[in-house]
């Protein structure tokens, strides 16, 4: 006979009623190029997030799909798509991560095709820096109700600690190629140029803009010579939603080629990707890595 609150005694025990359970968040993560996606997207499933991952093509690792509940592709530069694919699974928030070179929006070959959305948006921009067009972007998701949160809400244990980081040490030079290049680093990134100089003998070898990190350090080598500084550094600015400063084991592979010597990370607002791996192929290199704080 039924009992009080509707729990039914069927003689072999009572049966509770069912509690409902609250249904899982919806993480749509924005891929770009690299391995920071997947560690995202592992990162946000421990908390308990089911990833959309939206990939970027043809930036986007395809294996991206093995770390997230759903994956999608759709073409870089296609804002419209973008929109309406994370609106699709009813996502309110979402996450950037990995690299877009904005060098696609000028190259002949290979160049980038904005769908419609995306050229209305740029062509309301007062201008093409890279925080214009990433606010702008912001903005774009916010009017259909999709809020961009910080790349470290995900990333607390990538952040880069403070102190030198692998049993190579810079040498006397080096630190004082650090120290000057630092605050010259910053203006940099004030100024919405880049995020990375490259310094030998306290001058000023390579100042990334438009091609990126990795073209930088590899133009400022050659320039430097051996036991160059690469420093990469947050812009006094940065908004932790998108472009945080992130390397992984493909710049110390560049920074070798370059025969460059040091990098120079800006602690706790930088993120290294794959901490293990990343440090064994610094010291395979010979290559000092340091976390500087405040300065």
């Amino acid at each position: 006979m039924p009992l009080k609150g509707g729990i039914r005694d069927l003689g072999l025990g009572i049966t509770h009623p069912k509690i409902p359970t609250a249904a899982p968040r919806i993480l749509g993560l924005i891929a770009g190029k690299g391995d920071l996606p997947k560690a995202i997207a592992s990162e946000a499933r421990k908390m308990d997030y089911k990833v959309v991952a939206v990939g970027l093509r043809p930036l986007a690792d395809e294996s991206l799909r093995h770390f997230a509940d759903e994956f999608i592709e759709i073409n870089v530069g296609h804002l419209g798509k973008l929109i309406s694919s994370l609106k699709k699974f009813h996502i309110t928030e979402a996450v950037m991560a990995g690299k877009v070179p904005k060098g696609l929006l000028y190259k002949n070959k290979g160049r980038i095709l904005p769908d419609l959305r995306a050229i209305k948006l740029l062509f309301s921009l007062k201008d093409r820096s890279d925080d214009s067009i990433m606010n702008g972007i912001v903005h774009e998701l916010e009017k259909e109700g999709i809020k961009l949160l910080k790349t470290t809400a995900f990333t607390k244990n990538l952040l880069t600690a403070e102190g030198v980081l692998t049993k190579k040490q810079p040498d006397e030079k080096q630190w004082k190629d650090m120290e000057f290049g630092w605050k010259i680093a910053k203006e940099i990134g004030r100024l919405d140029i880049g995020q990375t100089i490259i310094v030998k003998d306290r001058a000023v070898m390579a100042v990334e803009a438009i091609e990126g990190t990795d073209e930088a350090i590899l133009r400022g080598g050659a320039l430097a010579g051996a036991g160059a500084v690469v420093i990469k550094v947050s812009k006094p600015q940065q908004d932790m939603r998108f472009d945080v400063p992130a390397v992984g084991i493909d710049t110390i592979h560049v920074m070798k080629k370059a025969h460059a010597g040091v990098l120079a990370l800006e602690a706790k607002k930088s993120i290294i990707i794959d901490r293990g791996k990343f440090i064994h192929e610094a010291e395979k290199a010979d290559i000092a890595v340091v976390g500087v704080g405040d300065a």
